[in-house]
C-alpha cells in the first residue's frame, strides 16, 4: 500500500475524510478522488431474481392488470391476459404505455409461439417501439434466417444483433434495454439516441447509435420531439406473449 493510501485510510478511520479528500487530485466533474463529501448512492433493493423489479422501478405489467397501458379509445383490452402474461390477438390494437419515458432501463420478457406456422418475418414478429419511434425487434430467430437488421435483437432496419441469442419457440426470453434518448435544441439534433440491449443476458447492442426513426425500407432523419414519450408493443399479427415489464427512469 502506498504511503498516500495509508494516510487516506487513517484519516477515513479517524473521521478526517473531508480533509483527506481535499489533498487528492480533483476530477473533471469537480469532485476530489475519494471525496467523502460526495453524496452516497441511493439505496435500491434488487429483485429476488433478474425478472423481478427492483424497488425503484415502475412496474408496467406484473400479470395482474393493465392499468399502465392504453389500448384504444374504447378502453377494451382485446389481447389475451391469463396466467401472468399478455398475448397478442392478431388484427387488434398495439399496447401503449400511459406514461412517457426518456432515458430508461427497460426489462421485458417475451415468447414467440411454440407452434411454427410461417417463416422469416412472419414468425413471432413484434417489436418494442421506444418513444413510439425507435424499434427493438422481436422475432422468432431460432433456426429462422431473415434479413439481419430485421431479426430479433436488432435496431430495426439499422443494426443487427451482435449475436443470435435465441431460445426455442415457445420459451420465455428476456430483453434488458438501456436507452439514451436523443437531445434536441433550438430545432436541431444535439445528440442522437443510443441503445444497449442484453438478450437473454447476452450483449447484442453495445451503446449503439440509432440513426433516426426506424421504419420498413426507409431511413428517415430525426425530427424534433418531446424529451419523454410513451413506448408501445407492436401487434404485427402473430400471437407473441409478454410478461414482467418494468422500467427504471435514468
Amino acid at each position: 500500500m502506498k504511503i498516500r493510501d495509508v494516510i487516506l485510510f487513517t484519516m477515513l478511520a479517524t473521521g478526517s475524510a473531508a480533509f483527506a479528500a481535499n489533498n487528492f487530485p480533483k476530477l473533471p466533474n469537480g469532485w476530489h478522488v475519494h471525496d467523502m463529501e460526495r453524496p452516497q448512492p441511493e439505496k435500491v433493493t434488487p429483485g429476488k431474481t433478474d425478472s423481478d423489479a427492483p424497488s425503484d422501478a415502475i412496474v408496467l405489467f406484473d400479470g395482474t392488470n393493465v392499468d399502465e397501458w392504453w389500448f384504444g379509445n374504447d378502453g377494451q383490452l382485446k389481447w389475451i391476459m391469463k396466467d401472468g402474461y399478455l398475448e397478442i390477438v392478431p388484427k387488434t390494437h398495439s399496447l401503449t404505455t400511459k406514461r412517457k419515458f426518456g432515458d430508461m432501463q427497460l426489462h421485458i420478457e417475451w415468447a414467440a409461439p411454440e407452434t411454427v406456422v410461417e417463416e422469416a418475418q412472419r414468425r413471432g414478429n413484434s417489436g418494442i417501439y421506444i418513444m413510439g419511434k425507435y424499434e427493438i425487434q422481436i422475432q422468432d430467430a431460432w433456426e429462422n434466417p431473415a434479413y439481419p437488421d430485421g431479426m430479433a435483437g436488432a435496431v430495426y432496419g439499422q443494426n443487427p444483433a451482435l449475436v443470435n441469442a435465441a431460445k426455442k419457440p415457445g420459451e420465455w426470453q428476456s430483453y434488458d434495454i438501456i436507452f439514451k434518448a436523443p437531445v434536441f435544441k433550438n430545432g436541431e439534433l444535439i445528440s442522437p439516441a443510443f441503445v444497449t440491449v442484453f438478450w437473454n443476458g447476452v450483449l447484442v447492442q453495445n451503446h449503439q447509435e440509432i440513426y433516426g426513426p426506424t421504419e420498413h425500407n426507409k431511413a428517415p432523419p430525426y425530427a424534433v420531439h418531446e424529451e419523454k414519450l410513451p413506448f408501445f408493443l407492436q401487434n404485427h399479427g402473430q400471437p407473441v406473449r409478454f410478461r414482467n415489464i418494468w422500467v427504471r427512469e435514468l
